[in-house]
């Protein structure tokens, strides 16, 4: 009966998040605004999140509706394995705030001859960039999202309780033909069996570089301090390759491999990137001189 009340409570503030959300995306207060990052003469250019850790500081252009889907396929030991079908959903509903959905539609676990099948957790949240890329300093933003424990807990597919995830500080610069970017955060998640939080820090860094034609190389190296006995901290890095068939769509495949005992496993990924549409393109002000950003 506890955990019915807990699911009942996470129900109700899913509906409250999503609707502030709904009415936020609905009532622009810049909608006629020009802003640095909207796109010049209809030209949508994707901001991807995958498949690195580590975020962009950088948000989606203004009005820009995106998301991004893929399919990981986890070892962690033995037999065992984990496959996921997740996605994200972005929107930039001001200059400098972006609208974030993490959606886990789909987990198959098997542990120790068991298979589970099952939806995984939601998150909902934003991120607010507070400076643009100059000549000196990196573009800076912070992002907040919070758990909805929708996921199964007798099924061992999440811990029935709210976490809330805080990157405190994101950065993102180009230098020459490579980009960086860097996520330093915080981890409070809900314990699934006792009141409190457990709580850790997590460090993130990676680049990214061009290749020939539309082809493009990214590498990362991230950790995470210990959460609880059950998970100890970590150090791993992901290599991935990215195909760029437009400005506006881009797909990646990629690995990650643990490089300390206590990480999740080896991992294969691969998924998309894809600017659905510019919302707003045909209430705003023409652009002049727009800054054209890039992901390279």
């Amino acid at each position: 009966m506890l955990w019915l009340g807990h699911k009942k409570r996470a129900f109700f503030l899913s509906w409250r998040i999503i609707s502030i959300l709904v009415l936020a995306a609905a009532f622009p207060v810049s909608v006629f605004a020009t802003c640095r990052d909207q796109p010049p003469d209809g030209e949508i250019i994707a901001n991807p999140n995958r498949p690195t850790v580590s975020n962009p500081a950088d948000i989606t252009q203004y009005g820009v509706l995106e998301t991004e889907y893929g399919y990981t396929r986890t070892w962690p030991g033995g037999n065992n394995h984990q496959n996921d079908i997740a996605g994200l959903f972005k929107f930039a509903v001001a200059c400098d705030f972006e609208l974030r959905w993490d959606t886990d539609d789909f987990i198959n676990q098997y542990t120790n001859g068991i298979t589970e099948n099952g939806v995984g957790d939601q998150m909902i949240g934003g991120q607010y960039r507070y400076h643009h890329q100059s000549k000196n300093l990196p573009a800076l933003a912070v992002q907040y999202e919070i758990k909805l424990p929708v996921a199964s807990l007798s099924k061992n597919l999440g811990t029935g309780k709210v976490d809330h995830d805080i990157s405190f500080l994101m950065a993102s610069k180009d230098i020459g033909k490579y980009h960086f970017d860097f996520n330093a955060g915080y981890l409070l998640a809900g314990r699934a069996f006792a009141n409190g939080y457990d709580k850790n820090f997590n460090l993130a860094l990676a680049f990214s570089h061009p290749l020939k034609k539309s082809f493009g190389i990214t590498g990362e190296f991230s950790g995470e301090t210990q959460l609880n006995p059950q998970t100890p901290a970590f150090a791993s890095t992901l290599w991935a390759i990215t195909y760029k068939t437009s400005q506006r769509l881009i797909f990646d495949a990629g690995y990650d491999v643990g490089l300390t005992s206590g990480s999740p496993g080896k991992q294969f990924l691969v998924g998309v990137t894809y600017s659905i549409a510019d919302i707003y393109g045909k209430f705003r002000h023409p652009q002049t001189n727009p800054r054209v950003a890039t992901n390279f």
